[in-house]
Order: structure tokens, then C-alpha cells, then sequence
């Protein structure tokens, strides 16, 4: 599919795949000779052509590239660039403006590659010699050619984790990790060569690193980028100017699209695959009744590079129907994928429709946290991913996420879910946007008590009635004083809800009286 468009973006560019592939190799060959003894190159960028050229050329040139996240706290960005041992950042001049603050300091020296600059540096000659060869050229003796020796079991990327409850920790995914996620996901949603993926998702984020530069790669289809998956009038654009077939989203971003796209501008969409955070079931129905689509729920984390699970379409075969999805749940895990659920002390296995620690083993589950063989070793167990998440897996496999093992508040001994709380808060304020976050605080008597931030308006007196009549324990109702408006809720460049500064917000307000 040599000459067949392989990406576009919201900069109004278009790109085939054998341009595509004559630039990364270009690109590879200038960094290969500019970062010479450099093992990671470090990237901000937007999802965009550039950005994925970018990692694809970091790769060719035997490197490992790693996506920053430019939306986070300087000192969380610069942690990261200090991990990695990061020399060199490829940017643009359009995002370095938009930095809140400086990259260079005194303990942190980088050089900062602007890839239009690089580009020009590009010859003719190059080009042409490059051309020839990306067109004439098999594969293997291209790729010898190029001395891109890489294996399954190198890190094909350092994905810093979002940092929602501490400093971010850098999560090796290697190429067999990314490989086999692409593959899962091929497996239970029919791809077709004709189908053409959103790509709104940025690239730190290891949904938009594996399926919106990865998949449409390996599986040869077209992707359209847009800069901010927040902006929807614009994500709306591009889905109609690309004739997009395949949306990856959060619900955070659903609800944006709800208010703010007509009806026909998803015409289409084919699958709206959502991850990040909980999937409202009322959020869901609204979304299809709109735009006559189900949005499929999954499930994932960083390092398992990143789906474990998700709902897919129903399917009908000789008269015998098969149910893919069943709302409220993460739908079943990919081929390839081994969950189990157990008791969180005693890692004893449990059996169906019981709550516990839910445990992921399969050829997705990464290699490890960079420089961290401590807190790597607490969350791989004989070859299981400790989840932290609170599970239930029905007869037919189906999993739900009942809570969040970090999202406890510890009251008076006993473990109180944060979650649980917000979802039956949202539910009487009849709200499907995240409208409230709790989280939890010392106190000297009970260990902790609870904090409710909310964007609505709402009497708090009555809330707490109603969680009440609906039989929340006792513990697990907040009290009046504990109720906080604020202008909005914090979110992460990724869509999830940003504990850590929901956490020091909190404090802020406790400590100023309001």
C-alpha cells in the first residue's frame, strides 16, 4: 500500500506510506549520527504526522523514544527527563511556547531539536538514494541496510505513568508488549483495510502510542491526527474531513462531544472505544441515542501496554448470538490475556461474581519500571501484574471494576471506597459528567476522613439524606463541612481525573477555611 494515505492531521498535512517511510529513515539516519551515544531520545510533541514520524524514526535509529508529558507539573516532566537520562528533546517551536515554564536548567542540560529544522537539513541527494531504496528494496535487506537490529524483547518505548497518586514512574514496554496488544485488539474488532482511525490521544498517553501510531501501522490503515482531543468541534472536523471509522476515547471526552457535535458528524464511526476511567451506563445510552453508536468500554494500564479487556459488538452466526458487550462491565480480556481475581491478603484465587484483587499475566505485561527493581518486584507476582484494582469476573467472563485499592480512605480500621461514594453522588445529582471527586484526609480520631469536591450546585444536608435512604454505611458518608465547590474538576492531559492536585487542592482549601 505503498501509495495509499497513510496519516493526516489537523495541520491540514497528508502523508502516504512510502513518504512516511522514506522521511522516517531520513529522520532516523540524522538522529542516529546527531545522538550517537545516546540510548533515549526524548519527545514533545502533539499527536500529529511529525510526532509519529518522530518515534518511528527514533526507533529505526536503534533508539528508544520517549513521549513527556507536557501537561504535567514541571517537577513530574523533569523527573521523567532525569530518568531516562534524556540529552535530547525533538519539539516544535509552537509547543515550546506553550510551556509554562523553562526545559533547560542548570542541573538539567538538553538540547532541544526542532524537527522543522531537522527537516531542512535533509539533502536532495539523500532523498533520492533513500527514495530508490524504500521503493526497490525488500524489506530485510532494507533493514539491514538501515543496521536496525531491533529485537522483540527491546523497549520500544518509556511510558511515564500518569503520576495520579505520586512522582511518575517509567514503564518499559517492549516491542513484543506492543505487538501483541495491536494483535489482541485485531482479534475481537473486525478491522478492515478500509477503516480509518482518529488519533486524538497524545502520545505519552500508552493507549495513543499503541493504537493510533502502532495499530494503523502494522494492520496498514490510515489514521487522521488532531492536536487536543479536548477541542471537540475540532475532533469533530476531522472525523468528517477523514471520514474516520474508528474513535478512540475517555468519557471525560464523550461528554464534551455530547454538548458540543451535531448528530451527523460521527455518520461514520464505526466502533468508540473508551478507557481511562469508568464508563457512566446512563453516559452510554445518551451517546448511542445521539449518534447511533455504543461506545465499548475496555480496560487497561500503562504497563500492560495498555488494553487488558474491553466490550466489542454482538455477533450473530447460524441463528446463535454471541453477547460482546454487557454495560457496567470492561467487557472480556483479549486472546492472549489471563486474568484472575483474588483475596487482596492472601492472593488465593476466588471464584466468580466475588470482589478482590484483580491480577493480569499475558505477553502484554511489561518489563519492568526504569531503575526500579524495587517497586517492580511489588507488582509482578510470578509473572502477574498486580492490577490495585477491585474486581468481580462473571460466569461469562465479563470483568467489573468495583474500586481502586489507592482510592481507600482507612476510617476507623475499616476501608472505605472513594469511588463507591462518587458514583452514588453523581447518581443523585443525575449527572453523567464527572462532576465529583473524593478524596480523603488525616484525622486525628478515625485515621482519615473524607472530602467531597463538586462542581454543582447542591445542598449538602440533602445529599448525605439520600446517601442515607440508599444504605451507605455510616462511615462511608461525609459530613457536611466536608463538601467543597470548586470551578471545575482537575483533569490529566490523558482525560483521567488528577488526584495529586485534587489532593493539594483539598489541602489548600481546608487550610484557607473555604
Amino acid at each position: 500500500r505503498l501509495f495509499r494515505t497513510a496519516m493526516t492531521d489537523s495541520t491540514g498535512k497528508k502523508i502516504s506510506f512510502f513518504t512516511l517511510l522514506v522521511n522516517s529513515i531520513l529522520l532516523s539516519k540524522l538522529l542516529k549520527s546527531r545522538c550517537k551515544k545516546e540510548e533515549m531520545i526524548g519527545m514533545i510533541l502533539p499527536p500529529s504526522i511529525a510526532g509519529a514520524i518522530c518515534n518511528i524514526s527514533v526507533q529505526l535509529a536503534g533508539k528508544v523514544p520517549v513521549n513527556l508529558n507536557w501537561t504535567t507539573s514541571e517537577q513530574a516532566l523533569k523527573s521523567s527527563i532525569s530518568k531516562c537520562n534524556l540529552k535530547t528533546i525533538l519539539t516544535s517551536k509552537a509547543v515550546i511556547k506553550r510551556l509554562p515554564f523553562e526545559l533547560r536548567t542548570a542541573n538539567l542540560e538538553l538540547k532541544i531539536e526542532f524537527v522543522d529544522d531537522l527537516v531542512k537539513q535533509i539533502d536532495v541527494l539523500s532523498y533520492a538514494s533513500w527514495s530508490f531504496a524504500a521503493l526497490l528494496l525488500l524489506t530485510g535487506m532494507l533493514s539491514k541496510l538501515l543496521k536496525s537490529a531491533n529485537s522483540l524483547d527491546d523497549p520500544a518505548t518509556i511510558i511515564f505513568s500518569s503520576g495520579t497518586t505520586g512522582d511518575p514512574k517509567g514503564v518499559i514496554l517492549t516491542n513484543a508488549n506492543i505487538i501483541s496488544n495491536v494483535l489482541g485488539i485485531s482479534e475481537v474488532f473486525t478491522i478492515n483495510k478500509d477503516d480509518r482511525i482518529l488519533g486524538g490521544l497524545p502520545f505519552f498517553h500508552s493507549f495513543g502510542f499503541t493504537a493510533t501510531i502502532w495499530l494503523p501501522l502494522i494492520k496498514g490503515l490510515s489514521v487522521s491526527y488532531h492536536h487536543n482531543p479536548l477541542d471537540a468541534k475540532g475532533v469533530s472536523k476531522a472525523v468528517q474531513k477523514s471520514g474516520s471509522t474508528i474513535l478512540a476515547a475517555t468519557p471525560t471526552f464523550l461528554q464534551l462531544y455530547m454538548k458540543k457535535c451535531e448528530t451527523a458528524d460521527f455518520k461514520t464511526l464505526r466502533h468508540v472505544i473508551v478507557g481511562a476511567e469508568k464508563l457512566n451506563p446512563q453516559l452510554a445510552k445518551e451517546f448511542e441515542g445521539k449518534f447511533g453508536i455504543v461506545p465499548r468500554e475496555g480496560y487497561g494500564c500503562t504497563e500492560l501496554s495498555p488494553v487488558v479487556s474491553i466490550n466489542t459488538p454482538d455477533v450473530i452466526d447460524k441463528g446463535i448470538k454471541q453477547i460482546g458487550t454487557r454495560l457496567g462491565t470492561i467487557g472480556r480480556p483479549l486472546p492472549g490475556v489471563a486474568v484472575k481475581v483474588v483475596d487482596p491478603s492472601t492472593f488465593e484465587e476466588l471464584g466468580p461474581n466475588t470482589d478482590g484483587m484483580l491480577l493480569v499475566r499475558g505477553a502484554n505485561v511489561m518489563r519492568g519500571y526504569l531503575g526500579e527493581p524495587g517497586l517492580t518486584a511489588e507488582v509482578l507476582k510470578e509473572g502477574w501484574y498486580i492490577t490495585g484494582d477491585i474486581a468481580r469476573v462473571d460466569e461469562d467472563g465479563f470483568i467489573t471494576i468495583t474500586d481502586r485499592i489507592s482510592r481507600f480512605s482507612k476510617i476507623g480500621g475499616e476501608m472505605v471506597p472513594h469511588i463507591k461514594i462518587e458514583e452514588a453522588i453523581q447518581e443523585i445529582c443525575k449527572d453523567t459528567e464527572k462532576s465529583v471527586v473524593v478524596t480523603g484526609v488525616p484525622d486525628q480520631q478515625k485515621g482519615e476522613r473524607l472530602v467531597v469536591l463538586h462542581t454543582k450546585d447542591f445542598n449538602p444536608s440533602e445529599v448525605i439524606e439520600e446517601l442515607r435512604r440508599r444504605g451507605l454505611p455510616p462511615l462511608w458518608i461525609p459530613k457536611p463541612e466536608s463538601f467543597r465547590k470548586i470551578s471545575e474538576i482537575p483533569l490529566l492531559g490523558t482525560g483521567k481525573v488528577d488526584l495529586q492536585v485534587a489532593r493539594q487542592l483539598t489541602k489548600q482549601l481546608l487550610i484557607s477555611g473555604r
